[in-house]
């Protein structure tokens, strides 16, 4: 009796079978597979927005809004080319340290204020 061995790597096209991408793993070096990991962490990157002074007084309006109202808001900050998204109950701005703290279902977070690049109230 003879023992058909499955190989699940190959795919038949045609008459040819073909092992994908299994057959080129061998011709990647090290060097090329952290290329192409840095190529792709480059492509989730965000420039910086730039806020002109209209932004800046629509972003502090909000804030006061939200302060004053003690609504949820969900604010947007950028950080090392990356955009995070912030969602809670502001309690203070402190000016002097140029930071804005809120409660989060967390508990609660603080945001340096030159990194909110937006707010948006919740009701």
């Amino acid at each position: 009796m003879i023992l058909l061995k499955k190989n699940d790597q190959f795919k038949i096209q045609g008459d040819i079978k073909d092992r994908g991408n299994i057959k080129w793993q061998g011709l990647m070096l090290p060097e090329h597979i952290q290329l192409l990991r840095e190529w792709y962490k480059e492509d989730d990157e965000v420039p910086k927005p730039e806020l002109d002074e209209f932004d800046l007084q629509l972003i502090q309006e909000e804030l006061d809004i939200a302060l004053k109202r003690k609504c949820e808001v969900l604010i947007e900050t950028w950080k090392q080319k990356q955009l995070f998204k912030h969602r809670g109950i502001i309690e203070r701005i402190d000016p002097a340290h140029r930071e804005l703290v809120y409660e989060s279902p967390f508990g609660m977070e603080r945001l340096v204020l030159d990194e909110i690049v937006a707010v948006t109230l919740i009701d």
